[in-house]
């Protein structure tokens, strides 16, 4: 199971194009909310119903978890004791997390990318610490962390999860499916 933790004001397409990727290639996904309510709002205003919250996450299922941006969403996860808790546990027990935007800000915050390649939004990489941020990228893997570097990135970051998970092969199938070519 991969869990994509929203807060109000994540950025829409960064949560929403890696969900579609990855159940495109078979893999469950569930839309977290780190509030006490189900509905969302991203920072575009697009109200979302996740389906579980915070407190419904399995660890035991978890492959991985990831962190789209939106500094609102970034703001509110990093306000949540236990999404701090879930993101250090996950981090612990080798599970795969992806962040992308401004959320790899978050990982940095809780030192998990120390001496670790990253990418962050542009303008961000004073926020990242220790982290090794990688100019002109889009997309870095570093062990099991993957970051991306903003909404324009989502598609590539989705691809590169889908990846990780499942292989390149099934990786590509998606890419060739939706007709990919960037």
């Amino acid at each position: 199971m991969v869990y994509i933790l929203l807060g109000n004001g994540f950025e829409t397409i960064e949560a929403l194009a890696p969900c579609d990727v990855m159940r495109r290639a078979g893999i469950q996904v569930q839309l977290v909310s780190v509030t006490n309510e189900l509905s969302v709002i991203s920072g575009q205003g697009v109200q979302i119903n996740a389906e579980c919250r915070l407190r419904d996450v399995n660890l035991d299922k978890m492959e991985m978890l990831v962190l789209p941006g939106g500094l609102g969403g970034v703001r509110e996860i990093m306000s949540v004791v236990d999404a701090q808790v879930l993101i250090q546990r996950a981090a612990e027990e080798g599970k795969w997390i992806g962040a992308i935007c401004a959320a790899p800000t978050i990982l940095a915050q809780l030192a998990l990318l120390d001496r670790r390649h990253a990418v962050v939004y542009p303008g961000m990489e004073d926020q990242m610490f220790s982290a090794v941020v990688l100019k002109g990228k889009h997309v870095v893997q570093d062990s099991r962390f993957i970051t991306g570097e903003a909404a324009g990135s989502s598609i590539e970051f989705g691809l590169k999860l889908v990846e990780v998970l499942r292989g390149k092969e099934a990786s590509d199938k998606v890419k060739q499916a939706i007709h990919y070519h960037y």
